[in-house]
């Protein structure tokens, strides 16, 4: 008899709801905390051991290597694999460890047996270097060279490489600041007289006068061009001046240049402080670089700079659409049966797979507007497509149109939920139906129609199978926004946080490699759309306290 008073009081109901969102709550940070420790302690310089390792065969071998990643496997499942392990043995240990010089072994990981390992070391004199090629070098730095003299060897060594090393990066800096800008203008602006001159041929208007002009163009960038050439050419062999030998774990001698290492570091003979400088330092190398060896290295930042275009521009055709789509629907329209067949279509266009939209982005965007567009406003191009490939532009509006029903919806929640009494107010007091929705209905709809279009960004911010079909790629030699006119180039296309991930997460070659990436890219657009989530309640709440006067 109490337990059903208990349940008619309706407290239990309360717990129940306390207990469910307690639940959720603790999963969602187990997700972020997971994802968190996985992707930000990829960017910790981890302790380098040295150890001796003990094969299948009975030889024995000098390993060099970060602890990655344990697993324990039974001794049944390995025997089945063909390993030998002898019978008493239940369950045994292995060890994913991070060997790197990937030139030299062929595999940057390795799968050891922990029984197998004796001796292990940390040993202070172990160099990690990560490179802008062939992965990380694990190994005692010997000598550094100039121009294949020797120039430190010892204790001087390290010093002297840590300059060099300064010097190089700030050489190849300057060569990539040629390549992107005074390269990239050149380039652009020879294609554009190649487009000019074709497009006067077409329409037979070509005269001597502007094949002169043209060439007379032409021979002035050429003549920069090689002047660009020539100092891009001197700083790269002068980048290339410094090298280093290293000895790798099994003794072998390595030479590598300056100009291909990144950065290198002691890790066991690094502090707390020192290592926290470095780990801020790489994670500010992961969110402002360019990504590195098939997208298994480096930065996101190409990925963050497109993700955050296409969602602006997505916003800015989105926006407009849904509001006047909303007011349409709820202020001008008759509520019969055509305008509610309209709203149950709009509802229903909200569960559309979002892969269909990029399925028709692709086939009526791309193939049909952008191919007419290239016939009536690009024939000079053919038969390279301009706008009838898939690019920034069509990208941005297939997004819009997944996103369209959310504002519609929530834009025309808040219009409901607007007093009656105030609109017949504003019309008694002489003004029009149009000054009444622009004064009364639409600035105590704001809230409404902000929810709902940030509440799209967050969506569009995370989708990735449309974006597949209909611009976004693996690498983009160049970001849609640069110094070339007209400065936003929506034809182009984009690299996107999602895909990123999906690409380095199951297109990857170096799988191992990737695994942090990945979950360190998921974390970075978990932020991205929580902050937007977070924006939406506070500027929801902000709006709705300004307007509370006026619907009381």
């Amino acid at each position: 008899m109490k337990l059903r008073e208990y349940f008619k009081s309706g407290d239990a109901w309360v717990w129940l709801n306390a207990g469910t969102v307690t639940i959720s709550l603790i999963m969602v940070v187990g997700i972020l905390g997971l994802i968190a420790v996985r992707g930000l302690g990829h960017f910790w310089p981890a302790d380098v051991m040295q150890a001796s390792y003990t094969e299948m065969d009975g030889s024995k071998k000098i390993l060099i290597a970060e602890l990655y990643d344990e697993k324990i496997d039974t001794a049944a499942r390995l025997r089945e694999s063909g390993v030998e392990i002898p019978a008493a043995v239940q369950t045994v240990t292995r060890y994913s460890l991070k060997v790197g010089n990937r030139d030299l072994g062929g595999a940057d990981f390795k799968w050891v047996f922990a029984d197998r390992l004796a001796d292990i070391r940390y040993p202070a004199d172990i160099v990690a270097l990560e490179r802008y090629e062939w992965g990380s070098f694990f190994g005692r730095l010997k000598e550094v060279r100039q121009s294949g003299e020797v120039v430190a060897t010892g204790d001087k060594a390290w010093d002297a490489l840590q300059d060099r090393i300064d010097r190089a990066g700030e050489l190849r800096e300057q060569a990539a600041e040629l390549e992107k800008g005074d390269v990239g203008r050149i380039n652009y602006a020879l294609d554009e007289l190649r487009l000019e001159e074709r497009r006067l041929v077409l329409r037979h208007a070509l005269t001597e006068a502007d094949t002169a002009r043209i060439a007379s163009a032409k021979a002035v960038h050429e003549k920069e061009y090689e002047g660009v050439r020539l100092k891009l050419e001197a700083l790269v062999t002068d980048a290339a001046r410094d090298s280093a030998v290293f000895v790798a774990a099994d003794g072998t001698e390595k030479e590598i240049t300056l100009d291909k290492i990144v950065a290198a570091n002691k890790p066991n003979d690094m502090g707390v402080i020192s290592k926290l400088g470095t780990y801020f330092h790489n994670v500010w190398m992961f969110l402002s670089g360019d990504p590195r060896e098939a997208n298994t290295e480096g930065g996101v930042f190409p990925a963050i700079f497109g993700t955050v275009l296409m969602v602006l521009m997505m916003t800015v055709l989105v926006t407009p659409l849904g509001v006047i789509a909303a007011i349409y629907l709820r202020e001008y329209a008759n509520q019969g049966l055509v305008t509610q067949i309209v709203r149950i279509a709009v509802n229903n266009l909200a569960g559309v797979p979002s892969i269909v939209y990029g399925v028709f982005g692709l086939g009526f965007f791309v193939y049909f507007v952008g191919g007419a567009m290239d016939r009536a406003l690009y024939p000079e191009a053919a038969p390279s497509p301009v706008f009838g490939t898939p690019g920034l532009l069509w990208a941005s509006i297939t997004l819009a149109l997944l996103t369209l029903p959310v504002v519609i919806v929530a834009t025309e929640e808040g219009l409901a939920r607007i007093p009656r009494a105030l609109k017949e107010g504003s019309l008694a007091l002489g003004a029009t139906k149009a000054e009444t929705l622009w004064r009364v209905v639409l600035p105590m709809a704001t809230p409404s129609i902000m929810t709902g279009v940030i509440l799209a960004i967050a969506r569009a911010a995370g989708e990735v199978a449309p974006l597949m079909l209909v611009g976004v790629v693996k690498l983009a030699p160049n970001l849609p926004l640069d110094l070339n006119a007209p400065f936003l180039h929506l034809e182009r296309k984009f690299m996107h946080l999602g895909f990123h991930i999906y690409d380095v997460g199951f297109q990857s070659p170096n799988v191992e490699a990737a695994r942090p990436l990945v979950y360190a890219t998921a974390f970075l657009l978990v932020l991205v759309v929580a902050a937007l989530n977070l924006s939406a309640v506070g500027l929801r709440n902000r709006l709705r306290e300004k307007y509370k006067s006026l619907e009381s």
